[in-house]
């Protein structure tokens, strides 16, 4: 839902201090490129923080570091990084996130089960605190410095505005991803090859046909390739093994009819989808983009859900709890709920941060159209199951859950709070979100 808010865009670091200084109890919050699905970067009646201005971008190639300003995307950096022979330690879905959001969101990849989320690859960051002083953190630095960068990670921008950090990349020898794909004609099949291929791929993420009875997918997985393997295949980018041009392919109409997507429509989809993928295929090279961003290949893809928008439904669980899966892909194609890109992936252990999202087992996200009736009732009964096997939602994705259900779910929530008070004594940041859910 849209709200009223002033923007601001300090020049400067100076004028960021000056205005946390100046800011009344609850009226600001920092703001990335805006692609958390719900309203976590909203702050009604209040101010938004642009950090655009903080963009600074430094490679260290020796150290395998780069430093970069809490308002530079993920793109901008890959766009240094990638043909200087480096990759990010961990990217999300979209590179379209600057770097103060996905520490702030402690954002995950395909990559979660063997390296973890973003945070746990950041050595320092800088903070703008609830008082406008500046304060460096560091994960493995004294105690109280330690828990303030863990309480920052993952706690959507409510101890401060990150104005830049320090983060460690992975070294790669090519811009290619080498992707094994598999076809499965049933969820149980698919989940077990997912457990089982933990130790064998950096890299793995798996499509779901949602409205399919057993719920059948495509699993890809892969590494970065190698200089041997493009030579094997005989690449045309041995030319320059570590070219790099992600761009926009398509656009979505300006305008889409709000019934387009619906389960007869996004059924013919899947059955298309699930089709073309090869039933078994490895070693395929794949480009960065299409293999970790497919979405940003599309312009303002959002627009194929109409008017009425979408919300997206993220949840992790144990491994214990993994039946939550399949009962949650029923509960949907029960209302008639048609998810056209559902995406299952494994996560590996968490981190220190007592708002992270992920811990050892699974997630699943599910993008639905908002005006499915009975929707809202239904996920409200799929949050008491969610929250009653240990698990928990996404807050960059949430839109809709409620403060009971995200305290009972977050059982660090109290050790948050007491960093967040010791770095935020006027409670000066605030979001729709916080208020929402009690934070």
């Amino acid at each position: 839902m849209p709200v009223k808010a002033t923007v601001w865009r300090p020049a400067s670091l100076e004028q960021l201090q000056q205005l946390v200084y100046q800011a009344r109890q609850g009226s600001l919050i920092a703001r990335g490129l805006g692609r958390s699905y719900g309203d976590a970067a909203q702050c009604a009646e209040g101010n938004v923080i642009d950090l655009g201005g903080f963009d600074r971008i430094e490679l260290d190639p020796v150290q395998g570091t780069v430093t970069a300003g809490g308002g530079v995307s993920l793109a901008s950096v890959l766009r240094v990084i990638v043909p200087a022979g480096f990759f990010l330690p961990v990217t999300p879905g979209t590179r379209n996130v600057t770097v103060g959001g996905a520490i702030a969101a402690d954002v995950h990849g395909k990559n979660h089960h063997v390296e973890g989320s973003f945070a746990s690859h950041v050595r320092q960051l800088q903070l703008v605190d609830g008082n406008g002083e500046m304060r460096t953190l560091q994960p493995d630095g004294e105690a109280e410095a330690a828990d303030a960068f863990w309480a920052t990670a993952g706690g959507m921008g409510l101890t401060g505005a990150i104005t830049e950090a320090t983060f460690t990349l992975l070294p790669i020898r090519t811009s290619l991803i080498s992707v094994d794909t598999d076809r499965h004609g049933t969820l149980d099949s698919l989940m077990a090859a997912m457990v089982e291929g933990d130790a064998r791929y950096r890299y793995s993420v798996a499509w779901v046909d949602s409205l399919h009875p057993r719920g059948r997918g495509v699993l890809t997985r892969g590494d970065h390739t190698s200089l041997e393997q493009l030579q094997e295949q005989a690449s045309a980018q041995m030319a320059d093994p570590l070219a790099y041009d992600p761009r926009a392919l398509a656009s979505a109409p300006a305008f889409l009819p709000g019934g387009l997507l619906n389960t007869w429509t996004v059924r013919a989809f899947n059955e298309t989808w699930f089709r073309k993928a090869p039933a078994h295929r490895i070693g395929e090279l794949q480009a960065i983009g299409p293999f970790f961003h497919p979405l940003d290949g599309v312009a303002d893809w959002n627009r194929i859900y109409g008017p009425a928008g979408f919300l997206q439904y993220q949840f992790a669980v144990p491994d214990e709890a993994a039946e939550l899966v399949p009962r949650v892909l029923e509960a949907l194609r029960g209302i008639g709920a048609p998810s056209f890109l559902t995406v299952l992936k494994r996560f590996g252990s968490a981190n220190a941060g007592p708002l992270s999202f992920p811990g050892p087992g699974w997630t699943l996200a599910a993008d639905v159209p908002a005006a499915v009736p009975g929707l809202f009732e239904l996920l409200d009964r799929l949050d008491e199951q969610v929250a009653a096997s240990g698990g928990r939602l996404y807050l960059a994705k949430d839109s809709r859950q409620s403060a009971a259900m995200f305290q009972r779910s977050y059982p660090g929530l109290d050790d948050w709070r007491r960093q967040r008070t010791r770095l935020d004594p006027r409670s000066v940041f605030s979001s729709d979100l916080a208020r929402r859910i009690g934070l």
